[in-house]
């Protein structure tokens, strides 16, 4: 079983950050347009380094949204920041009619996204985006792991034509994947093989889901540990190779697990290959105040969580 070591824990949003002002450097098209959280979005480096490609709107999320799909006219690519929540539920009209419905260039980046967003409470961790998102007419849907795979995905999302949504998080969490990755849009990664249960996770819930096949390793079950970073298009291929071979699976994300990668993954098994499946994720229910961790526990999106999953899908194989 291959080992995924914790290289320091960072916050996935600064790896948009990153990546954004990395592209500032190396690509004059790329702007960047902020709902007045500047700083939450880790935007600061590229306004100081170009602000003539930067955009700051106010709370204006609607407005914001409409600017960027116009600036693609002009061939520009427009990276909008703020919360998931304002990133989708707050402007739906606007991505849908503007931005998916006439095939825009826009990159609607989403920050602060899930229950992880904490102490904020219900109001603002949005658990339905995802679906919102994936549900919308040639949008692609993304939601990195880490701070090294967001700022991968940051970076090769400008130079893929069209509209996309890039969503990430709020808290530090472990950072693990490798900083030199080739971040390949609709191209799951396997990051541990086994035989007996396919793990398949995505955004923070990865890193869950390698801890938790450690647990399972030590008694004697060997799982498919996959990460799905891009939701749609999603790669039915790997799903379908890995559960033809373990014969069962458990999804993870948090995100409802109502319109989520479960589902999606469970929409590939009944057309394909149906097998026994279970979901990690949260249960048609709003969130509430608390930090990360204890949010996480309660909800039942951590490793635990996983490895009871894991031991009741194998019963039902």
């Amino acid at each position: 079983m291959k080992k995924y070591t914790d290289t320091g824990k960072k916050d996935t949003r600064s790896g948009f950050g990153d990546g954004l002002t990395e592209l500032g450097k190396k690509n004059k098209d790329v702007v960047a347009l902020c709902a007045d959280l500047t700083g939450s979005l880790k935007m600061d480096e590229f306004k100081d380094n170009h602000p003539e490609r930067f955009f700051q709107v106010g709370i204006a999320e609607a407005n914001m949204i409409g600017i960027a799909a116009g600036m693609t006219i002009g061939g520009k690519i427009p990276f909008t920041g703020t919360f998931a929540n304002f990133s989708t539920g707050r402007v739906y009209d606007q991505i849908r009619q503007s931005v998916a419905y006439s095939g825009k260039n826009v990159k609607i980046c989403a920050s602060h996204a899930g229950i992880t967003l904490g102490e904020d409470g219900a109001t603002h961790q949005i658990l339905e985006d995802i679906g919102l998102m994936k549900m919308l007419p040639g949008m692609t849907v993304i939601n990195t792991c880490d701070y090294n795979q967001t700022k991968a995905a940051t970076i090769a999302i400008a130079d893929f034509e069209g509209p996309v949504y890039l969503r990430f998080g709020r808290p530090k969490v472990a950072n693990f994947t490798p900083a030199d990755q080739n971040f390949q849009i609709g191209k799951a990664v396997q990051l541990q093989e086994g035989n007996d249960v396919t793990i398949i996770a995505t955004g923070h819930l990865v890193w869950e889901a390698l801890q938790a096949a450690e647990t399972l390793n030590a008694h004697g079950i060997t799982a498919d540990v996959i990460n799905i970073h891009t939701i749609k298009p999603l790669d039915d291929e790997a799903i379908l190779k890995s559960i033809k071979k373990t014969g069962c699976v458990v999804t993870a994300e948090e995100h409802n697990f109502l319109g989520g990668l479960g589902e999606s993954v469970a929409r590939v098994l009944a057309t394909h290959h149906p097998a026994p499946q279970e979901f990690i994720a949260t249960q048609d229910t709003f969130g509430e105040s608390g930090t990360p961790e204890q949010l996480m526990d309660k909800y039942g999106l951590n490793a635990s969580a996983i490895v009871s999953a894991v031991q009741k899908v194998i019963a039902r194989k």
